[in-house]
C-alpha cells in the first residue's frame, strides 16, 4: 500500500505517464500552462544531460547508466512542488521512483487503445514498421510503458478519440477531483 505524507493541496504536483504517441510532451506544457505551473519532463531532461536520446544512451553506454542518468533527474524532479511532470512508465517502474512519485502528488496514465497504437507505430516508424525486429522493439517499448498501468493508485485516462485539447482538459479535471 502507498502512503503519502502531507502535502498542502497548492504544492501538490501532477504526475503524467503513460503512452499516447508523440504529443504527451505538449499535453504536459498545455496542462502546465493552463495550471500556471512548471512543466518537467524527466525524459527530456536525461536525453540533454548526455546529449542523445534515450535509446542511444541505452545502445551506447548500456541500460546501467541510463539507469544512472535516471535516478539522478527522478531526483531533481521530486525536489518540484507545484509541477506537472511528465515521467516515462519505464522510469516510473524502477526502484523505488513510483512510490516517490506518488508521495508528490496523483498519477495519471495516458492511454489508448491498442488500434490507435499500432497506428501511431506505423506512422512513426513508416517503413520500418514492417521490419519485424523493429516492430518488435516499438512494441516491446509500448508493452514496458504499460506496465505501470498495474501500479496501485493509478489513474488511468482513455485519450483514443481526444483531441490535444480535450486530453489537456480531461487531465485537468481529474487532477482536480483527486486534489480537492
Amino acid at each position: 500500500m502507498v502512503t503519502t505524507r502531507y502535502i498542502p493541496v497548492s504544492d501538490r504536483n501532477l504526475i503524467l505517464t503513460g503512452y499516447t504517441g508523440p504529443g504527451q510532451p505538449a499535453i504536459g506544457r498545455r496542462v502546465a500552462a493552463t495550471l500556471q505551473r512548471t512543466f518537467v519532463n524527466v525524459d527530456l531532461q536525461v536525453e540533454e544531460r548526455q546529449g542523445m536520446t534515450i535509446d542511444d544512451i541505452r545502445l551506447r553506454f548500456g541500460e546501467s547508466r541510463l539507469k544512472t542518468l535516471e535516478a539522478e533527474v527522478v531526483h531533481e524532479a521530486l525536489l518540484y512542488r507545484s509541477a506537472v511532470i511528465r515521467v516515462g512508465g519505464q522510469t516510473l517502474m524502477r526502484t523505488g521512483h513510483y512510490d516517490r512519485f506518488v508521495e508528490t502528488g496523483p498519477v495519471i496514465c495516458l492511454v489508448a487503445s491498442l488500434d490507435s497504437v499500432l497506428q501511431n507505430l506505423h506512422l512513426t516508424l513508416g517503413a520500418r514498421y514492417h521490419n519485424p525486429d523493429e516492430r518488435s522493439l516499438a512494441l516491446g517499448h509500448v508493452k514496458r510503458e504499460w506496465a505501470v498501468r498495474a501500479s496501485p493508485g493509478i489513474h488511468e485516462i482513455d485519450t483514443t478519440y481526444m483531441t490535444e485539447a480535450e486530453i489537456a482538459d480531461a487531465v485537468i479535471d481529474l487532477w482536480r477531483q483527486l486534489v480537492l
